[in-house]
């Protein structure tokens, strides 16, 4: 197939661009592994790809800084890698392992991170925007300039608790990203048929909270808007709205056959915009890198997940007295237990 003319001029140095190519390179390959490993029943329960999506998070990664925080809901791995996640630690808690962030009885949709700030990986649709509110909350109390990025979908948009929380977020002045990964399908309905709105966005206007629409295939225009709404953000001047427009290859889910859609408009978008060969043409053709250079990324981001995969496939199950573990806490004094 003949070279693409890139989308889009870089804004960035040479060097910033090669991060984010080698930064969805490995979400995307990871993602590819893990399909893999599914496949072949290594991995059990519920598992959501994030193929094709990747320039949304590195994008905003990209606008983040130190003690910022993400959460989001169960299309989380690519969270966890672009927020710098160990890809040993991820993939042994999708294969249910005591080396997994959540010593392998989180799996897929319940991972977290403390020392990363990543909160999550949660089931629920949309039960992780008032808890990303929440810890806006803690930060605009302690006045220390930090933000949230409260991922969610275009399906998840509907939840009436979503409005609950730009209410109070508004009212607040929190300093949160609302972030829409509008991926155009809710599970097997597309938003057409699903939303009342073209523009998901808009419905912060009632509640006085900003937004705008950002193209989710190209990672420089993601970077550019996460600096725009974070700087809003950390001017005191509360929530941001960011929908961006990106597009998931895979089903919802391993177990979605996606027959809701037809084969040519996936290849289409494959074809046309996929973000990463986006990014590739930019580098190539602004001879920022070879070919051989980018082999030699490729060929190193291959390594790194075939060794988490190897990290996951040695590390033992979780003993039988997990079961017992992070259930309660051990902090409380015996004095202040409370009886039956």
């Amino acid at each position: 197939m003949a070279a693409r003319k890139a989308a889009a001029k870089p804004n960035v140095s040479p060097e910033e661009l090669k991060q984010y190519y080698r930064d969805m390179l490995l979400i995307r390959r990871f993602e590819e592994k893990a399909g893999q490993l599914y496949g072949m029943g290594l991995i059990g329960g519920f598992c959501h790809l994030y193929i094709g999506q990747e320039a949304v998070v590195v994008g905003l990664e990209a606008a983040a800084e130190e003690g910022d925080k993400r959460i989001t809901s169960y299309r989380d791995h690519g969270h966890m890698l672009a927020c710098g996640m160990d890809p040993n630690g991820v993939m042994a808690e999708l294969t249910g392992r005591e080396g997994g962030y959540s010593k392998g009885k989180g799996g897929s949709m319940h991972m977290f991170s403390r020392e990363k700030h990543f909160y999550g990986g949660h089931g629920i649709v949309g039960a992780q925007v008032p808890l990303g509110a929440g810890l806006a909350f803690a930060d605009n109390y302690l006045e220390n300039k930090r933000v949230t990025f409260t991922y969610f979908g275009d399906g998840a948009a509907n939840q009436g608790q979503v409005y609950e929380t730009f209410n109070m977020a508004a009212l607040w002045k929190l300093p949160v990203v609302f972030v829409i990964e509008n991926n155009q399908y809710a599970m097997g309905t597309s938003q057409k048929r699903s939303t009342s709105t073209d523009d998901i966005h808009t419905r912060g206007a009632p509640f006085g909270i900003q937004g705008e629409i950002v193209d989710g295939m190209d990672v420089l225009a993601v970077k550019e808007a996460g600096d725009k709404a974070v700087a809003h953000c950390r001017a005191g001047k509360g929530p941001y709205i960011l929908e961006i427009k990106t597009y998931r290859y895979r089903g919802h889910s391993m177990s979605d056959p996606a027959k809701y859609r037809t084969r040519e408009e996936v290849q289409k978008m494959r074809e046309e915009r996929d973000c990463i060969q986006n990014v590739r043409d930019l580098l190539l053709q602004g001879k920022h890198a070879t070919e051989d250079d980018l082999k030699a990324i490729d060929k190193e981001i291959k390594d790194i997940v075939n060794a988490s995969a190897e990290f996951a496939k040695e590390s033992p199950e979780p003993a039988l007295d997990e079961l017992w573990t992070d259930i309660y806490s051990d902090d409380v004094p015996q004095g202040d237990a409370i009886e039956a």
